[in-house]
C-alpha cells in the first residue's frame, strides 16, 4: 500500500512524535491511538514501512519486556490484592489462574524468541516488584 497523500508529516516528523512520546511514558499501543486520532496517521507501518516498536528500538528506547506480558502482569497483580481482601472470590481466583497462565505461555515464546532474558520466569512476588 502506498502512503495516503493526504498526510501532512514526513516519516522523520513521525519519528520525532514517537520517541517524544515514548519519552514521556505512553507505551507502543497509546502513541499508536494518539497518531491515528490526533496526527491523522492511520498506520505507522504503512506509512513510515516501519513498526512503533522497531523504531524505539532502533533508537535504543525499547522497553525491557514486551507490552502484552505487562499488561498481563499488572492484571495479574491487580486480582491478587483483590484476592487478599475478598478470600471468598472464586471467580476472581479461576480469572487469575487463567491470567497467568497466558503469561507463562506468552513468557515460553517471548523466552524461544530472545524478546526475555534466557531463564525468565513468572513469579508473581517479583511481577508485584516489576509493576510498581
Amino acid at each position: 500500500m502506498e502512503r495516503p497523500e493526504w498526510i501532512m508529516y514526513s516519516n522523520e516528523e513521525i519519528e520525532e512524535l514517537i520517541l517524544r512520546f515514548n519519552r514521556e511514558g505512553k507505551s507502543a499501543s497509546e502513541i499508536g491511538i494518539i497518531l491515528r486520532d490526533t496526527y491523522s496517521v492511520p498506520n505507522v507501518k504503512k506509512v513510515v514501512g516501519e513498526k512503533i516498536t522497531a523504531i524505539l528500538k532502533r533508537n535504543d528506547q525499547s522497553e525491557e519486556y514486551p507490552e502484552d506480558i505487562l499488561n498481563l502482569i499488572k492484571r495479574a497483580v491487580n486480582i491478587r490484592d483483590h484476592i487478599k481482601e475478598n478470600p471468598k472470590d472464586l471467580h476472581s481466583k479461576r480469572g487469575l489462574n487463567i491470567i497467568e497462565f497466558r503469561i507463562r505461555r506468552l513468557g515460553k515464546y517471548y523466552s524461544k524468541e530472545n524478546k526475555l532474558p534466557e531463564g525468565w520466569r513468572y513469579d508473581p512476588k517479583e511481577a508485584a516488584l516489576l509493576v510498581k
